[in-house]
C-alpha cells in the first residue's frame, strides 16, 4: 500500500461527519477531496496554499467530484493557521495534513521550508483537538527536502507526552521516497 493510502485509511479511524480538517498545503487538492469526504455535508474544510495556481486546481477538482463538505480556501501559508482559523475551532480540528515539498508539475524551487513549517505545525498543535491527528508526508528528494524532513522530525522530540508521535519510513530509501510522520494528540483511539 502507498504511504499516501496509508494516510488516507488512519485518517479514516480519526474523522466522522461533522468535524472539521485542515489541508495545511492544497497542492492539487487530493487531501482536500479526500477529507471533504470524510467530514461530509456537515463538516468544513480550511485549505491553506502560498500558491494560487494551487488553490485553484484543488477547488476545480472539488467541484468536479462534487465535494460534500464546505471549503474555505486561503490564500497564504501555513504559517498563518492560527490567525487564519477562527478561534472558535481551536482545539476542535480533528485532522490537519501536510504534505512537505513542491507542487508537482510546477517550479520545484518553490518549495516548503523548515522555518514556516515549523511555525505551523507548532500552530497545529494548538488548534488541533483532543483524539485528533496531525500527518505530514515530507518529501525529501527535492533540494532542502532532507533537510526539512529532519528538522520536522526533531521538533517532534521537542513535544511533551501529549502526543504519541509515530514515523514512518519506506525500506527502500534509495530512491528518496516521502516519510510519513503522523502524531495524535492524546485521548485518541488511533488505530495506528
Amino acid at each position: 500500500m502507498r504511504l499516501t493510502e496509508q494516510v488516507h485509511q488512519h485518517l479514516q479511524y480519526t474523522l466522522k461527519a461533522g468535524d472539521v480538517a485542515v489541508d495545511a498545503t492544497a497542492g492539487n487538492g487530493h487531501d482536500t477531496l479526500f477529507l471533504s469526504q470524510c467530514v461530509g455535508k456537515a463538516g468544513h474544510i480550511f485549505a491553506f496554499d502560498v500558491q494560487l495556481q494551487a488553490l485553484e486546481a484543488a477547488s476545480l477538482k472539488l467541484q468536479e467530484s462534487n465535494a460534500p463538505a464546505a471549503t474555505t480556501w486561503l490564500h497564504s501559508g501555513h504559517e498563518h493557521m492560527l490567525q487564519r482559523i477562527p478561534k472558535s475551532l481551536h482545539g476542535k480540528i480533528k485532522a490537519i495534513t501536510f504534505n512537505l515539498g513542491y507542487l508537482p508539475h510546477t517550479d520545484k524551487s518553490m518549495t516548503t521550508k523548515p522555518e514556516t513549517t515549523l511555525t505551523a505545525l507548532k500552530a497545529a498543535t494548538c488548534i488541533l483537538a483532543d483524539g485528533g491527528t496531525l500527518s505530514i508526508l515530507a518529501y525529501t528528494g527535492h533540494d532542502g527536502g532532507r533537510e526539512e524532513a529532519e528538522a520536522v522530525k526533531l521538533w517532534c522530540k521537542t513535544l511533551n507526552n501529549h502526543f504519541d508521535v509515530r514515523i514512518h519510513i519506506p525500506d527502500n530509501t534509495r530512491s528518496s521516497p516521502p516519510e510519513w510522520i503522523c502524531m495524535v494528540k492524546e485521548g485518541a483511539s488511533n488505530g495506528l
